[in-house]
């Protein structure tokens, strides 16, 4: 591997989600959950298409209750994107998703104990075709098997998995997908790890209870991008307390630093600043990702602060500027173009990315 090529992935089997194939090394897809009641079709579908729009492959959606799964079929039918029903506890509902078409369904282990409903779902899984994913998280495993506390909770976590899916072998069932999320990164990396070495069934990656955004943003790099640098995961959902289309963009910017996913927009590299900066530096790069915010080619484009590193890391870029007090310098693929006045350079660094952008058609 150079630093040029994509991480080797691990060779997993494949499932299809809705004409998404996930596993056997196939693109990681990114993954989402609606945050509206899904018996609301209007806005559930609403923010099912704004997910979709941000580069969302697959979405989830909670049927907690009846309400929720009399709508699915409206639900699948309105959707561009593969709908994964979400289940806890219920089997009956499980059922009532597959027979409006879902395109999987999630069970968490950790909440239910029903084996004979369990195995109505399998049968009608496997009859129609639908995989099932087999997610635990800490929360919910270590309530249900409290008396198995001699277990660390990732190990934990994996037996109760492992347990599962030697029980849906022996009814046949094979299309699964595991993940194994606690709310803290060394669990969640450790249990994932176990799982890819344990079995060959794709594996949907993610934490738990994650938190607003910085927490978020900051724990979901931390475990995703070990374990996909590892060559582990086939699907990826950022959990946030927030709008889940932030989910997805931080997913896609994830994938993308790692070059296993297209790069997407601009791509804004700006210096730290010290105390040889003699611009203000922070309000130029935001003013430059604020009025880039709409571009999709996948530009990147360097904000420097300072002669010292300012040029080289400018030159590195698609297009850059490097800025001194009152003045600085454009470049444009490694090639200083004109020096200008402070003042200017925002509007000058925007419409050379602009014009690159149109040169790339995005």
């Amino acid at each position: 591997m150079t630093p040029t090529t994509p991480f080797p992935r691990r060779t997993a089997r494949t499932v299809d989600v809705g004409g998404v194939p996930v596993g056997g090394g196939h693109p990681v897809s990114l993954q989402s959950m609606t945050t509206t009641h899904t018996r609301d079709v209007a806005a559930t579908l609403a923010q099912i298409r704004r997910l979709a729009d941000a580069g969302c492959r697959i979405v989830r959606v909670a049927v907690p209750a009846p309400p929720d799964a009399a709508v699915l079929a409206e639900v699948v039918a309105g959707s561009p994107l593969p709908v994964v029903a979400d289940i806890h506890f219920s089997s009956g509902l499980a059922v009532k998703a597959l027979e409006a078409g879902v395109a999987k369904v999630r069970l968490n282990p950790g909440n239910m104990d029903d084996p004979d409903g369990l195995r109505r779902v399998l049968a009608l899984a496997a009859e129609r075709g639908v995989p099932i994913r087999f997610g635990v998280n800490s929360g919910s495993v270590r309530t249900v098997h409290g008396e198995r506390a001699g277990h660390d909770l990732a190990n934990l976590m994996v037996d109760v998995l492992l347990e599962w899916v030697a029980m849906a072998r022996k009814e046949g069932f094979q299309d699964l997908v595991l993940s194994a999320k606690a709310s803290d990164a060394p669990t969640t990396i450790f249990a994932y790890r176990r799982l890819a070495e344990a079995t060959d069934l794709p594996l949907h990656l993610g934490i738990t209870a994650a938190g607003p955004m910085d927490e978020a943003r900051t724990r979901s790099g931390i475990v995703l991008g070990t374990l996909l640098a590892e060559g582990i995961g086939d699907t990826i959902r950022v959990s946030l307390t927030g709008d889940p289309v932030q989910e997805v963009l931080i997913g896609h910017e994830i994938l993308a630093e790692l070059g296993l996913v297209p790069r997407r927009g601009v791509r804004i590299l700006s210096c730290p600043t010290c105390g040889r900066c003699q611009v203000d530096l922070v309000g130029l790069a935001a003013e430059v990702k604020r009025r880039t915010a709409d571009i999709l080619a996948p530009l990147t484009v360097a904000v420097m602060g300072c002669i010292v590193n300012g040029p080289g890391e400018a030159r590195e870029a698609d297009v850059g500027i490097a800025a001194a007090k009152g003045r600085g310098v454009l470049f444009r693929h490694g090639r200083p173009l004109c020096e200008l006045a402070e003042e200017d350079l925002v509007d000058a660094l925007v419409d050379e990315v602009r014009s690159l952008a149109e040169e790339a058609g995005g």
